[in-house]
């Protein structure tokens, strides 16, 4: 639009001279360019430019002309795995020798940081370890400033206390409970089992989609969802870290809670991923061939090593770099099973029988890869590994044909059944001398006794078995202490502290508590109808049964039993999934204090039979309140009501034709019955 005339003429006015925009006279300047463009000049063309796709590749070996071809070979298939080279520089000196660094340049800057990531620190061989660069970053290493200054220290700030459960002052331990509450959505109650009634700690709705599981120390709870797992921890059970490994099924702790490892199904099959649980880093991830919910890998009790079976092999890796032990794996023809010690870097390894050769159980000292004991084994169907849980005793229980020839002359065998043999290794003596026991019928169950010397087989038939208790001595056979006859046991479940031990039904759900280290009498004998889970507490203390809806559909719930098998409390929970234990870790006290605590429990009974009174008193004066309160609020409900009442005479005076029937008499009101005809129909049947 065009504008009017006046307007103009007065918008020519309001335009004076330019202004003058030079310096004035004797002027000085003090400002630099780096603070008045300091954001342009960091734009401006550098040296570095187009180069975030090169690495450097330091401590590679330094080789004459003649075997750089197969240098460059082995170097460039190793990082090829992590993108496409597009071109590679080895630098030499003037006589033709590597300098022990090279140039990789990748398709992309991605490819790039990937081999950065994955193959910093990475172990050529016992000499090499590559360390990797982005060409990029030498910006940031050139620009470090000569004189040093140490950092400011910072004060320190806890994020969440995640030792809290080990504080409580009377020592009570902590148990989760889980219920479905919707399909994909469980909710978990955390508890405390303090006396005469348990402390609610948190409840949690749809805390997770299927089910959850503690850390081997009580550190974290794990649970599980679409997108991958979670562990939580601390007083308020605050989220720690996330894992994201979509379809996670199944997830397992190394024993120091260093590393989590995650499985999950995939198109090609079982998806594994090892995490790092501080930092939240991706260590390693395989593709097993196999879908399995059962572990594939096997840790060392110091999360030194974790190992994994192969064909013909036994996979070491070292953390936290995880690659394997000695560049190479062990090959062992034939094997079949292993498993570590506890409590020592021992692998326990057993081969089955090939072209004659006898069945072997090895025990292989690591990292050394020192054979410290072998045993020959004939007739071998199976084997299974049992250690005891300090490490002391290692029991091989071999299932064996028995085989019998016609004659002398006749060269074929026939097979007349099955016997087992336990071998036990006794690891703590010299040479490891080993000892056997036979059974000749069906061996239903074994278990260690946690804390002593002794183990518990079932064995015989499922409706009329036998259960026998052995003890091991150092320097003589394991001797048979007791055996129980006709028991309809399926399980074994020892306590954590040895002595008292439960065995269960998990079938109907019978259960007998037996004193081991009181003539083995039976305590008690509860029933808990289709129960399938038990639960020992960590201190040995209480048991509790369970009846999972996984299970079954209606009565679901559980039973908290003393370890002498008293009942104390029963809970019905509709949809009840799992009950568990938070663990705890190893006691600090020598073997000496314990010693010394036990043969003075006396001294300490009267300390805590007080306290339970005190703890009885208080819980009698809470409970007193709680009704007097209870009393007072329903008194004061039904003041209101009677005044509301009252207020409402009028208009039932209203509705009933201004009669009173609040003062009516029902009692003297005669109840009559009146019968009639509502519909007659007639059927004729022919």
């Amino acid at each position: 639009m065009a504008k009017k005339k006046s307007e103009d003429t007065t918008n020519d006015q309001d335009y004076e001279e330019e202004p003058n925009f030079e310096d004035p006279e004797g002027f000085v300047d003090d400002i630099s360019d780096e603070e008045l463009l300091a954001d342009k000049l960091a734009q401006r063309p550098s040296e570095a430019d187009g180069v975030e796709n090169v690495v450097v590749v330091d401590n590679i070996p330094k080789v004459e002309p003649k075997k750089l071809e197969k240098l460059q070979n082995i170097i460039n298939k190793t990082f090829s795995n992590y993108g496409e080279i597009v071109n590679s520089v080895y630098p030499v000196d003037e006589n033709g020798n590597t300098k022990g660094y090279a140039f990789m340049e990748f398709r992309n800057q991605q490819q790039a940081e990937d081999a950065v990531r994955n193959l910093n620190n990475y172990r050529l061989d016992k000499v090499h370890t590559f360390i990797v660069n982005l060409f990029t970053d030498f910006q940031k290493y050139d620009n470090i400033p000569e004189k040093w200054e140490p950092p400011t220290p910072q004060p320190f700030k806890m994020q969440n206390d995640l030792y809290s459960f080990l504080l409580d002052p009377d020592a009570y331990d902590q148990y989760c409970v889980a219920a479905e509450t919707s399909p994909n959505s469980v909710q978990v109650g955390f508890w405390q089992n303090t006396l005469p009634e348990p402390t609610d700690l948190e409840t949690r709705e749809s805390f997770t989609d299927t089910f959850v599981k503690w850390s081997p120390l009580g550190t974290y709870c794990v649970t599980f969802h679409k997108p991958g797992v979670a562990i939580w921890g601390g007083s308020k059970f605050q989220r720690i870290q996330r894992f994201p490994h979509p379809g996670t099924q199944f997830v397992e702790f190394s024993p120091c809670e260093n590393y989590l490892v995650t499985y999950g199904p995939t198109p090609t099959g079982q998806k594994v991923v090892i995490w790092d649980i501080r930092s939240g880093a991706e260590k390693r991830s395989f593709i097993a061939e196999d879908v399995s919910m059962f572990s594939m890998f096997r840790w060392s009790h110091d999360d030194k090593y974790v190992a994994r079976l192969g064909e013909s092999s036994i996979h070491i890796y070292e953390t936290p770099s995880f690659y394997l032990l000695d560049k190479k794996s062990i090959k062992v023809a034939g094997i079949r099973g292993f498993s570590w010690s506890p409590t020592d870097n021992i692998i326990a390894y057993w081969v089955e029988e090939q072209n004659q050769i006898p069945a072997r159980v090895t025990l292989l000292e690591i990292p050394k890869k020192r054979e410290i004991r072998n045993k020959n084994l004939f007739h071998v169907a199976d084997c299974k590994l049992h250690w005891q849980k300090s490490g002391d005793y290692l029991c091989v229980k071999v299932d064996r044909y028995s085989k019998l020839k016609k004659d002398k002359k006749d060269s074929d065998v026939k097979f007349l059944g099955m016997f087992y043999n336990f071998e036990i290794f006794h690891m703590r003596e010299k040479e490891v001398p080993v000892d056997s026991v036979e059974i000749r019928e069906l061996i239903m169950a074994f278990a260690w006794e946690p804390v002593g010397n002794k183990f518990a087989i079932i064995h015989g038939e499922t409706s009329n078995s036998n259960v026998s208790f052995y003890e091991v001595n150092n320097g003589v056979k394991p001797t048979l202490v007791k055996k129980l006859e006709k028991k309809t046991c399926t399980h074994l479940f020892w306590s954590p502290r040895g002595q008292f031990i439960v065995m269960a039904n998990l079938t109907v759900g019978t259960f007998e508590f037996v004193d081991t280290n009181n003539n083995f009498v039976i305590t008690a004998s509860p029933d808990h109808f289709r129960a399938s889970e038990v639960e020992w507490d960590p201190t040995g203390r209480y048991v509790v049964t369970g009846v999972s809806s996984w299970k079954v559909k209606e009565d679901t719930g559980y039973n908290m039993y003393t370890f002498q098998g008293r009942i104390i409390r029963r809970s019905l929970l509709k949809n009840f999934v799992q009950f568990l234990w938070r663990p705890r870790p190893a006691t600090l006290l020598s073997e000496e204090e314990i010693k010394d605590i036990r043969k003075n429990l006396k001294k300490y009974y009267y300390i805590f039979e007080q306290k339970d009174r005190m703890r009885m008193t208080r819980a009698s004066k809470e409970l007193l309140e709680k009704r007097a309160q209870l009393c007072e609020q329903f008194t004061e409900y039904r003041n209101k009501r009677i005044a509301e009442w009252k207020e409402q005479k009028p208009r039932r005076l209203q509705l009933r034709n201004h009669y009173d029937t609040d003062s009516l008499d029902t009692e003297e009101v005669d109840e009559e019955i009146i019968e009639f005809l509502v519909k007659e129909e007639v059927t004729v049947l022919e």
